[in-house]
């Protein structure tokens, strides 16, 4: 029997280190830790893919908590499935005690731990669905406050001033005004708007 632990965190700056210390205390080999640094939202990771291919009938997987494993409810249940059933594994969840398939392997046991997998599941997905939400408020947030978010434009043509104030009185076209500033028509009208909420 192989001995695993797969460890995930979202993006490159996250650290992985306390998941690291679950798997160490837990005697999983180095050489069987295997880490993807991607979000949770599907199960096409590298080194989730590699275990998969690596991982067999009794062998264990040792995940610091279901989040871990992903965020996708129904890709969550899937996963799982495959490997306990198809790949013929036993799964711990550290953080989750009742998440261990070597415990209650009785219809009640199962029964348990299938409606614990469930309840776990939707929450980890909510919590990605709830992140989003956050970051989306955030972001309107900052622009509300002025705090500039995304790519910084590049700075205005010299004439801008000139063309802008000669398109507002009529004297020439947004097109022309456009053509003097070197932007398309789309992005005159863009920054004449966030031009003007300036002045």
């Amino acid at each position: 029997m192989e001995i695993y632990g797969y460890v995930r965190v979202s993006t490159k700056e996250q650290n992985e280190d306390r998941q690291m210390i679950a798997m160490r205390e837990k005697q999983v080999p180095e050489r069987n830790i295997l880490l993807d640094k991607q979000s949770g939202k599907d199960f096409n990771r590298p080194m989730y893919q590699q275990m998969l291919k690596k991982i067999k009938q009794g062998d264990l997987l040792y995940i610091k908590s279901i989040d871990r494993l992903g965020r996708n409810y129904q890709e969550i249940q899937e996963q799982w499935r495959i490997l306990t059933k198809e790949k013929g594994i036993d799964i711990c969840v550290i953080d989750m005690p009742l998440l261990d398939t070597r415990q209650g392997k009785d219809l009640v046991g199962t029964f348990v731990s299938d409606i614990v997998l469930q309840v776990l599941s939707f929450v980890a997905e909510n919590e990605r669905t709830n992140i989003r939400q956050r970051q989306a408020e955030g972001i309107a947030a900052a622009k509300a406050r002025g705090v500039w978010c995304g790519r910084i434009p590049a700075p205005l043509p010299n004439n801008f001033d000139d063309c802008y104030k000669r398109w507002k009185s009529g004297k020439i076209t947004c097109a022309n005004a456009a053509r003097e500033c070197g932007m398309p028509v789309s992005t005159f009208r863009y920054r004449a708007e966030r031009y003007e909420s300036m002045q």
